[in-house]
Order: structure tokens, then sequence, then C-alpha cells
């Protein structure tokens, strides 16, 4: 039997710039917004959300999330209302154009995880989408 490759790391990082490109290949075609920007409009379509928690959300730092906010604004994906509690903070809410944009990419989105199950199997895809969220949730 063949040892496990020692590479994880670099194996784990080719395949998500591949899956990356892959899926900003889709989601652009199909709705305009890339990958990140996605991700984006999931977390704060599930009920609002401020910019520090969106970057909570999608573990990155608040300046990186800051400049993707004002590309949705921009793009009218998103919308800022003021927060009923923090006078100095916003709530980010989906635009109907964000929603829509959500809507267009999930045939994208369910294709692509299709193929992604027919690559590893159904055992694969379960054991791998459990494992990557277990590593997405861990401290380093």
């Amino acid at each position: 039997m063949p040892e496990p490759d020692q590479r994880l790391f670099f194996l784990l990082q080719r395949a998500a710039h591949r899956l990356r490109v892959a899926g900003d290949r889709r989601c652009l075609a199909a709705a305009g917004i890339t990958t990140a920007q996605l991700g984006a409009l999931f977390a704060i379509g599930a009920g609002g959300s401020t910019q520090r928690e969106l970057a909570e959300q999608l573990g990155q730092r608040e300046s990186a999330v800051t400049a993707m906010v004002t590309r949705l604004v921009e793009a009218g994906l998103v919308a800022k209302q003021p927060h009923p509690r923090e006078h100095r903070a916003v709530v980010l809410r989906l635009t109907a154009a964000g929603e829509e944009a959500l809507a267009r990419a999930a045939p994208a989105i369910g294709e692509f995880n299709a193929r992604l199950l027919a690559i590893l199997g159904e055992d694969g895809f379960r054991d791998t989408a459990e494992g990557i969220g277990k590593l997405a949730r861990s401290e380093w």
C-alpha cells in the first residue's frame, strides 16, 4: 500500500486555488460575482450582519471585508443601514439585486458540488466537508 502523501498542506493549497478559479469562473458567468463575494452574500443574507460580524464569519481581517463590502454596495448587491443600537456601526442587508445574484449563482454552485460528489463519492464528499469544516474552525 503506498504511503499517504506527506505534502497535505501543499495539496490543500493547490486544490483550493484550482477550486477557487473554477468556482469564480462559474459564479462570474452565472451571476457576475466571485466566490468570495458569494460567501459574503450568503453570510449577509442570513439575517443581516455588521462588517465586524461578517469578517468573523468569513475568517478575514475587517479591513479586507471593508473593501469587499464597498464593492458590493457599489454593485448594488448590499445596502448599509443604521445599526439600531450602535451609532457608529451599520447593518449590511442584501438588496433585491443581491438576492437575485444568490439565486442566479445557486445552480452553478449545485453543479460544482455535484462534480465534487462525482470525484469524491458520497462518503468522501461527506468526510471531506466535515474535515475541512474542522480545519476552518480550528485555532492555529
